[in-house]
């Protein structure tokens, strides 16, 4: 037991492919039965275009296309351009957002800025 823990087979002997035999299937069958908890996070369900760009002070702005939010009052609003920011940026609080309207004075995008807890 004592050659095995401190590796004093020589290569290419029957001890030392026993040993790295172990190791390998170790290595290969583990994630089999325990759970490492290194899934990829889920996509969400509604994909959105939304553009990342720099404020200029270290943070970021992020432009999410009008069409991809439907709210009635304020407070829903807030919530789903978190819900849209939120699987970009992390755990973040909307600072302040704006609605931008083209020629016709359509919407267009929203303007969020958000800060990290």
């Amino acid at each position: 037991m004592r050659s095995y823990i401190f590796w004093t087979h020589e290569r290419g002997s029957l001890h030392y492919d026993v040993m790295v035999t172990l190791i390998l299937a170790f290595i290969f069958l583990t994630p089999l039965w325990v759970n490492f908890k290194d899934k990829p996070v889920a996509a969400p369900e509604h994909q959105s275009g939304v553009v990342v760009v720099p404020d200029g002070k270290g943070g970021f702005i992020y432009q999410i296309e009008a069409a991809d939010v439907e709210a009635a009052d304020e407070a829903s609003l807030r919530e789903q351009l978190l819900r849209i920011v939120e699987p970009i940026a992390g755990e973040v609080e909307i600072d302040r957002y704006e609605l931008v309207r083209d020629a016709r004075n359509n919407p267009l995008l929203y303007r969020v800025w958000v800060r990290r807890y």
